[in-house]
């Protein structure tokens, strides 16, 4: 099986001409009945060997964690980062494998923030709170400075998600250390804070995205996992302010409140052809109907019911995406329906 990626790269090299691509694209939207720009491709998994090699790379990993902390604080990290690094010059820089990809550069990155964390663990900081803030706030900063290494390096696209959220966790910290750890709490400061980063995170998204409107670059991947990343920070701050993940909200009232801000997610995700919003609300949705159907005494049938009407909805949706999304898009000013990934007809093979 040939990924997106893989194609681009035989246009790269010569293997294949730019219309034999765009034909070979358009055969396979043909067929599918779904434009390539809504498929959202990326790779994850080639064959089966990218689970075996995952596995490996994962044991060696643990194996590596085990004997830098039976050393010294702060080695596992290090030793994980370092053979993340070394693996990917051959899996990612050589073999270009998806999944191992993935999994080797959070690896070093993780391990990279890991060490000078699990220093600052192993050493008592209680009378000066703002000092291990900064540390703190170090760490993820060489979290981000790794991040930027590894692109430059190896150029997988979830390395600009992993160097966003690294950069984000910098932020944070920092801005509790300046305001004072005894002074913050998650509803008033931590949850504000993590949903305007996710905004700003949707926006680096979708700048991404249009430069590259028909998603026919890697540039569209790194769109795809910097989306993945800001839906959560969007949707879970919404969500628990409106008493979902404390169980606050009854009645059909709070129910219908919950699924207008489902819907509105809905409208936005068609508008940009992404559907992390959808995925990432969807725990608080499916939450918010079981509850109400529980509330008039429908406790047995309550998740069948939810997940036959979310389930349904989500399907047909999925089916008719294409033309709903062309509805959605149409509605909104010409400027800004120019900076969204293209609309049109399915195309035809050449």
């Amino acid at each position: 099986m040939y990924s997106e990626q893989d194609l681009r790269d035989a246009v790269a090299g010569g293997a294949i001409t730019e219309e034999a691509a765009r034909a070979l694209r358009a055969h396979v939207a043909q067929v599918r009945r779904m434009p390539v720009t809504d498929e959202e491709n990326f790779r994850l998994i080639n064959s089966f060997n990218d689970i075996f090699v995952t596995i490996a790379a994962v044991l060696l990993l643990v194996a590596m964690a085990g004997i830098g902390n039976a050393i010294v604080s702060g080695l596992a990290g290090l030793l994980v980062a370092g053979a993340a690094w070394m693996m990917s010059e051959f899996f990612t820089r050589r073999r270009r494998m998806a999944l191992p990809s993935i999994v080797l550069l959070l690896a070093f990155v993780g391990g990279i923030v890991a060490a000078p964390i699990e220093i600052l663990s192993q050493t008592s900081f209680d009378e000066n709170e703002r000092l291990m803030g900064a540390l703190v706030t170090g760490a993820f900063v060489a979290g981000a400075i790794g991040a930027w290494v590894h692109w430059k390096r190896f150029m997988v696209p979830i390395t600009i998600a992993a160097l966003a959220a690294t950069a984000v966790a910098a932020t944070i910290a920092l801005i509790v250390t300046a305001i004072g750890p005894a002074m913050v709490t998650p509803d008033t400061v931590i949850l504000p804070m993590v949903f305007v980063a996710g905004l700003a995170v949707f926006a680096f998204a979708m700048r991404w995205d249009i430069s590259d409107r028909t998603r026919e670059t890697r540039r569209s991947d790194v769109a795809f996992w910097l989306h993945l990343l800001a839906a959560p920070m969007i949707a879970h701050p919404l969500f628990h302010w409106l008493g979902i993940t404390e169980g606050d909200v009854v009645g059909i009232g709070g129910v219908l409140l919950v699924l207008a801000v489902y819907v509105v997610f809905g409208l936005v995700a068609l508008a940009v052809d992404r559907r992390a919003l959808l995925v990432s609300a969807l725990a608080y949705v499916l939450f918010a109907l079981t509850s109400l159907f529980e509330d008039y005494g429908m406790v047995e049938l309550s998740v069948a019911l939810t997940a036959l009407v979310i389930g349904s909805a989500l399907l047909m949706l999925s089916a008719f995406w294409p033309g709903i999304r062309a509805v959605v898009v149409d509605k909104l000013p010409s400027d800004l329906r120019e900076k969204l990934p293209v609309v049109g007809p399915i195309a035809h093979a050449a």
